[in-house]
């Protein structure tokens, strides 16, 4: 297949699976087992970010300081776009949108249009960081590919609970989710288009994927597990996030170079 093929089929199949998955679990009362998905998305994540698409970038940077500052500044950046845009969603039950309020459905209304908008330039900017791995390497953008999905499925969780507790039926949550998904098809097509004479830009690109993964791991995920303390719990979270890691490391290993 070719690259244009490739990135086409991982933003559109990463979005329509991601959404699907994350049905399963919000409209079928699955919640038990969102914390393992969470934990093993964490250890993808990191994994994806830490043993393959950092040190891809590193490679085709002429500096490695350039790269690291890029993935600092990134931090900084999606921390200023949380606080300012709402950049991120809730992943846990204290989250200011799954509190009980006193206010109108207007209000609840408008929480549902804020995650609609948000989750949509989220994806747009997953399929740009798709298509930036796929130029680098097939193999690349498969692992970046599968992490975004990882990720993405406890994120659309959380979307789906806000929506329905906005007042939104659970097909109209549903419509809403999978519309919002192609916006990671668009991001992708239009990615391609515009990195592929850039190939300069490409390496600083997957630095902000980075940034992006390590900040949604770190700041979004991480603190929700920080909320089941026993000792059981504790251990499946680094097992799971363990295997994670372990995934993306046994995915590397059987690609062809």
């Amino acid at each position: 297949m070719t690259t244009f093929t490739w990135i086409i089929l991982a933003s559109l199949l990463g979005g329509i699976l991601s959404v699907l998955a994350a049905a399963l679990f919000a409209l079928n009362a699955r919640a038990s087992y969102l914390g393992g998905l969470v934990s093993y998305a964490i250890g993808a994540l990191l994994g994806a970010v830490f043993l393959d698409i950092l040190p891809e970038a590193i490679r085709l940077s002429p500096s490695v300081v350039t790269v690291s500052g890029t993935v600092l500044v990134g931090i900084l950046v999606f921390f200023t776009l949380e606080k300012v845009l709402i950049w991120r969603h809730c992943h846990h039950d204290h989250c200011e949108a799954h509190e009980p309020h006193d206010h109108g459905a207007s209000d609840h209304g408008r929480s549902g249009t804020m995650v609609i908008v948000g989750d949509t330039f989220h994806n747009f900017v997953d399929g740009i960081i798709i298509a930036a791995a796929f130029l680098v390497d097939v193999n690349l953008g498969i692992i970046t590919a599968l992490a975004i999905i990882a990720h993405e499925i406890p994120q659309e969780v959380g979307d789906f609970a806000i929506l329905l507790h906005s007042g939104y039926s659970k097909v109209r949550a549903f419509q809403l989710n999978l519309i919002s998904s192609f916006a990671t098809l668009v991001g992708g097509t239009l990615g391609y288009i515009a990195l592929r004479d850039m190939q300069s830009l490409v390496p600083y690109l997957l630095a902000v994927a980075s940034s992006s993964m390590i900040y949604v791991a770190v700041a979004d995920l991480i603190p929700g597990l920080h909320k089941r303390t026993q000792m059981r719990d504790t251990v499946q979270q680094v097992v799971l996030i363990s295997a994670g890691v372990l995934t993306v490391a046994m995915l590397g290993m059987m690609m062809p170079e």
